[in-house]
């Protein structure tokens, strides 16, 4: 009996069926990727025991990847196009496209940085001073650029985990990701420079990109991406308000576009809907109230596209 892969393989083959194949990363980044997809509209379920996790898109092939290797398997064109971080396209030096920029990291809506830290007590206080020293770090071919732009020699090793521990007795510096910087000072580390800061990206190879269908269907993904990414921190709020009301409440709203405003059956009244940044809803709405307004319901958005 053919396992499932086989015969969507086979049913792929029979019906001749376009598709694209995308590379996402597996590990850190692997939940809030899936997550943000399922937003923009792909449900993506991922199996323990392989790496090719199922799509409820026909034009989709997806594989699991680890971020690190994504930007070189776009390049040689094992993948048409893929998402990781934009460090690791600098790291492996690929020559892809980047098509598209997302503001999501495995824990908050912030950059990641890569950055040179040592211990609190290290007499080290900039680039300078690692003349002569050790630093261990999993961007190896970052970390020797940084040192060449400041004329420094040090020995850079590669860093197979638990860099941060490293530190402390094994080497002089370490150049570690962070997004908040509070593992790095729950560890006693303090950051001395910034190399890089990264967010994931669409990488797309030469080839996917000249190739018409492909290039659409990932222009797709990255608008209903974007969209679902943009919506995360907006709600739409609906509200009836009196006709005589309308200017001071208008005052009050900070829309993203003019509301819209549309007359109701009742004379005098008018509906009002816009959208916002979530975080300010709880001051508006008094306000709103306090103006006249009635029927006030907030909403949650699945994507807003610009």
């Amino acid at each position: 009996m053919k396992g499932a892969s086989q015969v969507r393989f086979l049913m792929s083959k029979k019906t001749n069926q376009p598709k694209l194949r995308l590379g996402l990363p597996k590990g850190s980044l692997q939940e809030a990727t899936l997550e943000k997809l399922g937003r923009a509209g792909w449900n993506i379920q991922v199996s323990s025991r392989s790496y090719v996790p199922y799509v409820d898109d026909p034009e989709l092939e997806i594989r699991l990847i680890r971020a690190q290797e994504i930007s070189r398997y776009v390049e040689h064109g094992y993948l048409d196009a893929g998402i990781t971080g934009h460090d690791w396209v600098i790291e492996n030096g690929s020559d892809v496209r980047e098509v598209g920029e997302f503001l999501f990291s495995k824990a908050t809506r912030q950059p990641t940085r890569w950055v040179l830290a040592v211990p609190e007590d290290s007499p080290i206080q900039g680039p300078k001073d690692l003349q002569g020293k050790r630093v261990a770090t999993e961007v190896v071919h970052l970390t020797k650029k940084y040192l060449r732009k400041h004329g420094v020699k040090a020995e850079v090793e590669f860093s197979w985990g638990a860099t941060e521990v490293k530190a402390h007795e094994l080497v002089d510096a370490i150049v570690e990701v962070t997004e908040t910087g509070s593992s790095l000072r729950a560890n006693r580390l303090r950051i001395v420079d910034t190399l890089l800061t990264s967010t994931p990206r669409m990488i797309v190879n030469h080839d996917a990109w000249k190739d018409g269908w492909k290039r659409t269907k990932i222009e797709t993904l990255c608008l209903l991406l974007r969209g679902a990414i943009d919506a995360e921190a907006k709600v739409g709020l609906k509200l009836n308000v009196p006709q005589e009301q309308l200017p001071k409440v208008l005052q009050t709203l900070p829309a993203l576009r003019n509301p819209t405003v549309s007359s109701l059956s009742q004379p005098g009244w008018v509906a009002v809907e816009t959208i916002l940044d979530e975080r300010v809803v709880r001051e508006i709405i008094p306000q709103l109230k306090a103006a006249g307004a009635e029927g006030i319901i907030e909403y949650p958005l699945n994507k807003i596209v610009y």
